[in-house]
């Protein structure tokens, strides 16, 4: 009969690529304006843990249809599956704009935002390592909490980007391609914190 163990494997290996994910675009962050060529890099290796973490999903959909039991509900794993792929997706959809765009500006607040988007994805990490036990449920708990409430800085410091950009920022074509890249990492925090109601949900109906 088909383990439930393996389920716990793949979400644990989909929750690192969402952090490897993370730690690139703080980097890419960080190198854009003086080594253009490293930021190549480190959005090319965004690609790949996205790549890596479609692979993950069509494994852990594919085990879905092939396993007798799972550890919970057929449809919680598919919509965290998705959840944690949503992540990924959005990472590099920030990596992508910020190359294509050609932003050689990184403001304090861009980079703000991307040191959130990386914590919000270490405590997926986290979260989703807790899983495996319904004895974890308080931890699970508190640290969705947390996910939520840097999904709320996030928030403050996009409005606080925004107000600031409209108001000093004269290049027109700046302001377009700033306030794509920080509505953009702004929607990394948003997609992590769908995974922590994802997860919050999970616990509430099976502890």
């Amino acid at each position: 009969m088909p383990q439930e163990g393996r389920f716990f494997e793949l979400f644990n290996a989909h929750a690192q690529q969402v952090v490897d994910g993370g730690q690139a675009l703080v980097s890419l962050m960080a190198s854009l304006v003086d080594s253009p060529r490293e930021a190549m890099a480190h959005a090319q290796a965004i690609d790949l843990f996205e790549s890596k973490a479609d692979k993950i999903t069509s494994d852990t959909l594919a085990l879905i249809h092939t396993s007798f039991i799972t550890p919970f509900d057929r449809d919680e794993i598919h919509k965290l599956t998705n959840g944690l792929d949503d992540i990924l997706d959005t990472i590099q959809d920030v990596a992508e704009s910020l190359t294509l765009y050609d932003i050689r500006r990184v403001t304090p607040e861009a980079r703000q935002l991307a040191d959130l988007c990386l914590s919000c994805c270490l405590r997926v990490r986290t979260v989703v390592g807790l899983l495996d036990s319904m004895n974890n449920a308080t931890g699970i708990m508190k640290t969705c909490a947390e996910i939520h409430q840097l999904e709320s800085d996030a928030d403050r410091v996009l409005r606080t980007a925004m107000s600031r950009l409209f108001r000093d920022e004269a290049d027109v074509r700046q302001v377009i391609k700033l306030k794509v890249a920080y509505e953009l990492l702004e929607a990394v925090t948003d997609r992590c914190e769908t995974v922590a109601g994802i997860i919050e949900a999970i616990v509430l109906e099976n502890s």
